[in-house]
């Protein structure tokens, strides 16, 4: 993906994310990593302790990496809380890098949310 077109994609998920939770803000990168994470957990609830929001960037993270086959899906736990392997090595990248890899990724997730939306309502 060329840097203009995920410049582009990138807004169209913030702008998503900011209307859907009626915020007036743009979230940045680790506020749509948390939304991921909650989506992935399949829950909601009002308060996450410090350790969970962690837990639930993380399993984002994964999610996410899972398009780059660096994290594998093996099941959820009996909270109900998913869980990955690592499946590849992760090359060291620098931080940039890192996050534009994320941000590719995440406009992935949230275009195949949005088409498994439109699949339901037809």
């Amino acid at each position: 993906m060329e840097d203009w077109e995920l410049d582009f994609e990138w807004l169209r998920v913030q702008h998503l994310v900011k209307d859907s939770m009626r915020r007036e803000q743009l979230p940045d990168l680790n506020m749509v990593l948390f939304l991921i994470g909650i989506q992935e957990l399949g829950r909601w609830k009002k308060g996450f302790t410090k350790e969970e929001k962690q837990d639930l960037m993380h399993i984002a993270v994964c999610c996410l990496l899972q398009y780059d086959g660096y994290y594998e899906f093996v099941g959820r736990d009996a909270d109900g809380w998913p869980h990955y392997r690592q499946a590849l090595e992760m090359p060291k990248l620098d931080t940039i890098t890192q996050e534009r890899m994320l941000k590719v990724n995440a406009v992935r997730y949230f275009k195949e949310l949005d088409s498994e939306e439109v699949e339901v309502e037809e």
